[in-house]
């Protein structure tokens, strides 16, 4: 009985995914995942992305994302979909624990984002240039226990936060996944002590059943040492 409804479930699961019109879109434009369109549509909404800029894709593989940025940063032609390669104008450098196959143009390295040594090369990488937009797709593998996988994706966007703060110019942008339930509120927060402005994205991209949506943070607030040595938001 549970095999067969697995089959079914299965089957049903495909034949969305085969009839997705996403999917068909990221085939015929040559993207890895329908999850480009995530980020296009943000992009699009807010003006995010521009040729010139330093962009660092956080969670990158399986690419969709570096590709789309890699897009915006080139001229007409591309190189992803069949086309030639086009020179890129600016910097797109892309991280993830897993591997992921090139993008023309994209710097990608492959390491845990949580640990010290990953984030030294990726200031290495950097080599001082102020980042225009951090992008963050980054996601716990999910437990199921709607608690402990709150924490995990608590501490991936604060992560991503603390990196976006302290390598942002001023006019930056953060593009962070989040998960509407527990922790919600307090990862809107957490925005909001960083980012003069916050706002909440759920792209027409993003499946209605998902609990997956975007929070972007403009502007980061300036730190500055309090006299212990600690760190204060203005």
């Amino acid at each position: 009985m549970t095999k067969t409804k697995n089959r079914k479930v299965n089957r049903a699961w495909l034949n969305e995914h085969m009839n997705d019109p996403y999917v068909r879109m990221a085939q015929r434009e040559g993207y890895r995942a329908r999850a480009a369109y995530k980020l296009k549509e943000i992009d699009e909404t807010l003006g995010l992305v521009r040729p010139g800029m330093t962009v660092v894709d956080l969670g990158s593989a399986p690419g969709a994302w570096s590709q789309y940025l890699r897009r915006r940063l080139g001229h007409r032609g591309g190189g992803d979909a069949g086309t030639p390669a086009a020179s890129i104008d600016g910097v797109v450098i892309a991280l993830d624990i897993l591997p992921m196959e090139a993008v023309d143009g994209v710097e990608f390295f492959q390491g845990d984002f949580r640990e010290d040594a990953v984030l030294e090369e990726l200031h290495r990488r950097l080599a001082g240039r102020p980042v225009d937009v951090v992008v963050s797709d980054m996601a716990p593998n999910l437990s199921g226990i709607e608690s402990s996988d709150a924490a995990r994706m608590a501490d991936l966007v604060e992560l991503a936060v603390d990196f976006a703060v302290g390598h942002l110019h001023g006019r930056g942008a953060l593009v962070c996944k989040v998960f509407h339930g527990s922790g919600y509120s307090q990862l809107v927060e957490t925005l909001k002590r960083s980012f003069r402005v916050v706002k909440p994205i759920k792209p027409k991209a993003s499946r209605d059943r998902s609990a997956e949506t975007f929070l972007v943070g403009l502007e980061p607030r300036p730190k500055v040492m309090g006299a212990a040595g600690a760190a204060i938001d203005r």
